[in-house]
């Protein structure tokens, strides 16, 4: 599916949330089975088991395909989409930051995934620095899109996931416990505080 839609991402510059929606669902069908392969034999990764070699091997195989497909779609994000949705917002003016900062932090979730699988492969060191870095400068300014003038909604979906996934590569990526729990913390108190002047669509 996702050869079907680079078309079409090198030529939009506008995505309603609906297909913003299916964005996401396409770029996870392209990742997550390899993710869920990577995470099922690191986890019964055993050293003194019979085979290890070859488990090896075939764990190395893994997180090359999925840091070729996670590198494909931080491409076709940072190359094609991310330039021309904000040239349209240049052009036209539009203070809206929503639709932004979505596609900033998808290059972070995208960098973070293959940051979270940087172990067997040859240049593993150096991959590594590259997607914690990648993961980093993304998610920074997804964040400062939000938090930019009347940015948007303490309980806007893509903040709170922003929220959510940044303090998760804070934790589980960099090991920094306290700085992920105070982007959490101060996500989830903004938001209730405001929380009863939102409508019942939100929900």
């Amino acid at each position: 599916m996702f050869e079907f839609l680079q078309p079409v991402l090198q030529r939009r510059d506008h995505f309603s949330p609906e297909e913003r929606s299916m964005l996401s669902v396409a770029f996870k069908n392209l990742v997550t089975p390899r993710r869920t392969t990577w995470r099922t034999i690191n986890f019964n990764f055993d050293s003194n088991q019979q085979g290890i070699e070859s488990i090896g091997k075939y764990k190395s195989v893994i997180e090359e395909r999925l840091h070729r497909n996670c590198r494909a779609i931080i491409d076709v994000l940072t190359q094609h989409v991310i330039p021309r949705v904000e040239k349209r917002y240049r052009d036209k003016k539009i203070q809206s930051v929503e639709e932004r900062a979505f596609f900033y932090k998808m290059v972070g979730d995208y960098n973070r995934y293959a940051s979270e699988s940087c172990q067997t492969v040859p240049d593993h060191v150096q991959r590594l620095q590259e997607f914690k870095q990648g993961a980093l400068r993304a998610y920074s300014k997804s964040l400062e899109l939000c938090n930019r003038g009347a940015g948007i909604e303490p309980y806007n979906p893509v903040k709170l996931g922003l929220a959510l996934n940044f303090s998760v590569f804070y934790y589980e990526i960099i090991g920094n416990a306290k700085q992920a729990c105070t982007i959490a913390k101060q996500a989830l108190e903004t938001a209730i505080a405001v929380v009863d002047d939102c409508n019942e669509e939100v929900f």
